[in-house]
């Protein structure tokens, strides 16, 4: 394989980026050499856009690429593979958040346990009033376009839940806010998440009903929230939003009325000073 020249690393960091993908300069390396080891064969072609092909796929022989679909990974801080939690994003994960009833139960337990209609009710009562608790708290930082709640019970999944803004200034906004608040007792556990498309990451089998793994599979078990609900709380939470900015309008208002007064009484005695005889 012929590579082009490469004059400096940084010029391929940047060239990368403006791909729209985030690396290091120690990634580009690695990939080139990865690709300069593997691809000998093919003639030609620009090793930045090898790199943001295969950026967070299976290729990807930096980055791990379950983290980068799933915002987790089962294997943690053993993995082989970067799991670079980006400096920005759309996406927050509050880790362990959610208590599942069945967290640390074995997997053959869980399927001979037996839930009566009440308890059923119950739970899911529970968990409408958690949820709605979660997205109400989020909104006050800007629109929010969905919340994923796992209901997942491997280790490195149990609890998870992603809530993904429509602006990546809301989600920073919410994450300093997070970080110094306790839910259950505990400190909140919230960083970004490179996960911005639930899509790839959602098991399709457990929304069919015919995931054989269980609550122990590594893609995402997504507790499902009827549409009525989400549409009721986005009103709620519309209101909610109109109701700060007019208050926050208020308040701006009653700033400039109460400094208003004090400036013109400057300006007064400015003009007083200077018609005053020397």
């Amino acid at each position: 394989m012929v590579l082009p020249e490469i004059k400096d690393v940084g010029d391929m960091v940047v060239e990368v980026e403006a791909m729209g993908v985030v690396v290091t300069e120690e990634e580009v390396v690695t990939e080139v050499v990865a690709m300069v080891e593997e691809t000998e064969e093919e003639e030609g072609g620009s090793a930045a856009e090898h790199l943001a092909r295969v950026h967070g796929t299976e290729e990807d022989k930096v980055n791990c690429p379950f983290y980068f679909k799933i915002g987790a990974c089962r294997h943690g801080d053993r993995c082989s593979r970067k799991h670079n939690v980006p400096a920005f994003s759309q996406t927050l994960i509050l880790k362990h958040l959610y208590h599942n009833k069945y967290m640390g139960e074995e997997e053959e337990k869980i399927s001979k346990i037996e839930i009566s209609k009440e308890d059923r009710f119950l739970r899911e009562e529970e968990f409408f009033d958690f949820y709605e608790s979660i997205y109400l708290e989020s909104c006050k930082f800007g629109e929010v376009e969905e919340i994923v709640v796992c209901d997942n019970i491997g280790d490195h999944m149990v609890g998870h839940i992603y809530v993904r803004f429509a602006d990546e200034e809301d989600a920073a906004d919410c994450l300093t806010d997070f970080k110094e608040r306790f839910y259950d007792g505990r400190r909140i556990d919230v960083e970004f998440s490179p996960v911005t498309d639930f899509r790839e990451s959602r098991c399709r089998q457990f929304d069919d009903n015919t995931c054989t793994r269980g609550g122990f599979c590594n893609f995402m078990h997504i507790k499902p929230v009827p549409r009525m609900f989400l549409e009721s709380m986005r009103g709620e939470a519309g209101d909610a939003r109109r109701e700060q900015k007019r208050k926050a309008e208020e308040e701006r208002e009653k700033r400039r009325a109460e400094e208003s007064p004090s400036r013109s009484r400057s300006r007064s005695r400015s003009r007083s000073r200077s018609r005053s005889p020397p």
